[in-house]
């Protein structure tokens, strides 16, 4: 049986280990609010936008653009969103698991031939890729630092003029997508080339009138979705990974809790022992100076 001191200094231990748990869970609950208000209003005009970049890909002439030419698949670029820092269950481990899925399942002759090519945005996905046996894109893994579309849209501006020089033949992003406090869903999303939507039935293609002139629209319009559809998978992620932490911090909390009840009942066993050992010593003296 441990000692009262021993049993003490773990009470005291799992008290202050509580009390951090509970404070990031408010931490955690704060910036959740502030992120979830922003990819509940982002979702709507990036769903739009990608509704029309897809309609006017079905549009266009034949697939002959830059941005939805389908090409042989020799050069892949995955764009893996995690986060900073840990401590939030396995919000991280899911996306690693799932990129190694992806990869291992539809790229595995690419990775090969080193043609796999990984753009981690997050400090946990760099640390995690860099010791991997893919290459590697270091350049903007720091933009949870200062989030904002104008950071993101320097990824996309990279992955467009990537995509354009024909660095890569496909271009997908894996991330987390926020649904509520408890529940993430893992998405991989094809960000290049654009793939029209299916027709359900013959008749639907719509005829666009473009104003003011279709490379205009192209040269403006398209960048700009692009970089929305992974703005937006970002700003998912990140609420995503709030949730995640607050979820884990208020388990960790409950896990503490019950650790403390359970170690307050074994120091009151261990000190009802220890005067009771005394109590019998006590009385084991006062027999002996009985009979002496």
């Amino acid at each position: 049986m441990p000692s009262l001191k021993e049993v003490k200094s773990r009470i005291t231990s799992v008290i202050s280990t509580q009390q951090i748990t509970k404070a990031m869970k408010m931490v955690a609950a704060a910036k959740l609010r502030k992120s979830q208000d922003r990819i509940v209003m982002m979702r709507p005009f990036a769903q739009k936008l990608n509704y029309l970049l897809k309609n006017l890909s079905s549009a266009s002439s034949d697939g002959m653009d830059w941005y939805n030419a389908i090409r042989e698949e020799k050069k892949i670029l995955l764009v893996v969103v995690t986060s900073d820092r840990g401590l939030c269950g396995g919000f991280n481990s899911s996306v690693f698991k799932m990129t190694n899925r992806v990869i291992q399942e539809k790229y595995s002759a690419q990775l090969k031939a080193g043609n796999v090519t990984v753009l981690p945005v997050g400090k946990k996905g760099f640390e995690y890729f860099s010791k991997r046996n893919v290459k590697l894109i270091d350049k903007f893994w720091t933009v949870f630092g200062t989030l904002s579309f104008e950071r993101v849209a320097e990824i996309g501006d990279f992955v467009i003029d990537a995509y354009k020089k024909g660095e890569y033949d496909k271009v997908e992003i894996v991330y987390n997508e926020f649904k509520n406090v408890a529940t993430q869903i893992l998405r991989t999303e094809q960000m290049l080339p654009v793939v029209a939507p299916k027709q359900e039935k013959k008749g639907q293609d719509v005829d666009y009138i473009y104003q003011p002139d279709r490379e205009e629209i192209i040269s403006g319009l398209i960048p700009k979705s692009l970089k929305t559809q992974l703005y937006k998978a970002v700003l998912d992620s990140n609420a995503a990974e709030n949730g995640a932490r607050m979820t884990a911090m208020d388990k960790a909390t409950e896990n503490a809790g019950e650790l403390l009840k359970d170690l307050k009942l074994t120091y009151n066993r261990t000190r009802q022992a220890a005067i009771t050992k005394e109590i019998l010593e006590i009385v084991a003296g006062a027999e002996a100076l009985k009979s002496a």
